[in-house]
C-alpha cells in the first residue's frame, strides 16, 4: 500500500493558513492526504477583536485556541507552534529558525512544502522572513533526505487579497504558475476564517461577510508558484494562456 502523501505549510501567524490556502488544506484532507502546519508565532501583536484581552500573553493563548479550531475545520493533522514573538522575526536568529523548520521537514518528510513568497503577499516582515527561512530549510533538508524524499517547494499568493479594501500590497515577487480548484471546499475555508474571531478586522478587509457566515466572496481557486523540485530551483514563468489548474 503506497504511503499517504504529505503536505506541510509554514506561516508566521495563526490565520495565515486559512487566508492563504484553507481550501487547499481542506481538499487535501478530503483526498486522504496528511497535512501539517508549522506556525512560527502566536500572533500576540494582532488585534483582539470583540474580546477584552489585556496582555500579549493572553492574546497569544487565545489565538492558539482559535488556530486549533481552524485546524480541526481544515483537517490539519499536525500543528506545531514555534512561539516566536509576533513582529520580531526580522530580528530573530535566522539560522536557528531555519534549523527548526529543517528539522521538522527531515522528521516528517513532506512531499510538498508551502510558504509565502519573498514579497510576503502583504509585505509584512514576518511573512518575508518566514519565506526566507523556509526556502533555506528546504534546501538544507535535502542534505539529510534521500533523493526521492525531496519535497517540492511552492510559494502561495493571494492575488485578490486587496479587492475589497482601499489598500494595496507590494509588487508580486514571482509569477503565479498554477491554481488549485477549491470550489467544493469554500465552506471549510470560510468556517476556518470564522474560527479566527479575534481577527475580525483582517477577515472583513479581505473577505467581507465571512465572519457573519456569508462565504460568497471566497473565490474558487488558490494560487501557487513552484520554485523548487527534485532538489533544483525552478525558474517560474508566467503562463501565456492563463493560469493552469493544478493538483498538489
Amino acid at each position: 500500500m503506497p504511503e499517504m502523501k504529505k503536505l506541510m505549510v509554514v506561516f508566521p501567524h495563526p490565520d495565515d493558513e486559512s487566508f492563504a490556502c484553507g481550501g487547499t488544506l481542506a481538499k487535501c484532507k478530503a483526498e486522504g492526504k496528511e497535512t501539517c502546519y508549522l506556525c512560527i508565532t502566536s500572533g500576540c501583536k494582532g488585534r483582539s477583536g470583540p474580546f477584552e484581552i489585556d496582555c500579549r500573553e493572553k492574546l497569544a493563548r487565545h489565538r492558539e485556541q482559535e488556530l486549533t479550531k481552524a485546524a480541526e475545520v481544515l483537517g490539519i493533522k499536525r500543528l506545531d507552534l514555534f512561539r516566536y514573538a509576533d513582529g520580531s522575526l526580522q530580528h530573530a536568529d535566522l539560522a536557528e529558525l531555519t534549523a527548526k523548520i529543517r528539522e521538522a521537514i527531515v522528521e516528517w518528510k513532506p512531499d510538498v512544502v508551502i510558504t509565502f513568497p519573498p514579497d510576503g503577499v502583504t509585505g509584512h516582515p514576518d511573512h518575508i522572513v518566514t519565506c526566507k527561512a523556509t526556502t533555506l530549510a528546504v534546501e538544507q533538508a535535502e542534505a539529510q533526505l534521500a533523493a526521492d524524499e525531496y519535497p517540492d517547494l511552492y510559494y502561495v499568493s493571494i492575488p485578490h487579497y486587496y479587492d475589497h479594501c482601499p489598500d494595496s500590497g507590494p509588487q508580486p515577487a514571482v509569477p503565479i504558475t498554477g491554481k488549485v480548484d477549491i470550489t467544493d471546499y469554500r465552506t471549510q475555508k470560510g468556517e476556518a476564517l470564522r474560527a479566527h474571531q479575534s481577527q475580525v478586522y483582517s477577515v472583513n478587509r479581505a473577505y467581507p461577510g465571512v465572519i457573519d457566515g456569508d462565504f460568497t466572496v471566497i473565490g474558487c481557486y488558490e494560487y501557487y508558484t513552484l520554485v523548487r523540485s527534485a532538489g533544483k530551483p525552478i525558474e517560474p514563468l508566467r503562463a501565456p494562456k492563463g493560469i493552469p489548474v493544478m493538483e498538489l
